[in-house]
């Protein structure tokens, strides 16, 4: 098979970008991770981290990303500027914008950089849950287009929490997750994964409402190499929100790999209305 012939993940079509010059890709929305209005935010912030993985000045392994939702995204091409504002000995600090037609609809910060061996150790160890194996994949009918492209099995707070109607006294999900079509982690995929919850006023209210997220900040906690060494298996998730009020309310994520390394931390502002 040549490369022409071989098969691409939808994950990867969804991402692609091409470079039309200086500091500049063009991409185009893909309809299989449509949301309730424009793209889901994960792929849109993968894309956003892809343009600077592309870039030819790119000085290390992302180690942070801050996504602002600027504006609804519309379905079509739209344009990204990815620029290193300064580099430093080990590491690299970005500046990310969005755009389509004259309209910036997305912008984003980052920081890359050289990670070195260091003393290490981890705090946060994953909740004690049933391997995914032991649970049923949630169905995917919510409306959405994008979760079609994940394999969720929810340990708390699921779905069918929601569609029950009744209000929860928590707001703590807790779930299994890969891709639906098997697919290597890399720092594309992590990304995309830590905005893959649904929001927690869903969760606390029993019902969805209208929701977005302004804003979207994930640490990458894991290198490169034990990000890849996960392959296509199931990350434990976790997220809760801290305060809901005045049309805002805040979600912090956390992924673990199966054998219970912190990948990744996402957080998270959402405006909801209720």
């Amino acid at each position: 098979m040549t490369g022409q012939d071989a098969p691409t993940h939808v994950f990867d079509e969804a991402v692609a970008l091409e470079p039309i010059g200086e500091n500049l890709f063009r991409g185009r929305t893909h309809a299989a991770w449509a949301n309730m209005v424009g793209p889901f935010g994960g792929i849109t912030a993968a894309t956003m981290l892809g343009a600077i993985l592309q870039h030819p000045e790119k000085h290390g392994d992302p180690l942070a990303l801050t996504l602002n939702y600027a504006g609804p995204v519309a379905e079509g091409e739209f344009e990204i500027e990815a620029r290193p504002a300064r580099t430093n000995r080990s590491n690299q600090h970005w500046w990310v914008e969005m755009r389509q037609g004259d309209e910036v609809v997305t912008t984003a910060t980052a920081i890359t950089g050289l990670r070195r061996e260091t003393w290490s150790e981890t705090e946060t160890a994953p909740p004690a849950v049933p391997a995914p194996e032991e649970l049923t994949a949630a169905t995917s009918d919510r409306g959405v287009r994008w979760v079609d492209n994940y394999d969720m099995r929810f340990v708390t707070g699921g779905w069918d929490d929601v569609a029950s109607g009744e209000e929860q006294p928590e707001s703590t999900t807790t779930m299994w997750i890969r891709d639906a079509q098997p697919r290597g982690l890399d720092h594309l995929a992590l990304t995309s994964l830590c905005d893959s919850f649904f929001p927690r006023s869903f969760l606390r209210l029993g019902r969805p409402v209208p929701a977005g997220t302004v804003t979207l900040t994930i640490h990458f906690l894991a290198t490169a190499d034990e990000i890849a060494a996960q392959g296509a298996d199931f990350l434990l998730g976790s997220v809760h929100s801290h305060r809901f009020h005045g049309n805002y309310h805040d979600e912090a994520a956390r992924l673990w790999s199966r054998d219970g390394t912190l990948l990744a931390t996402g957080t998270q502002l959402m405006y909801f209305k209720s």
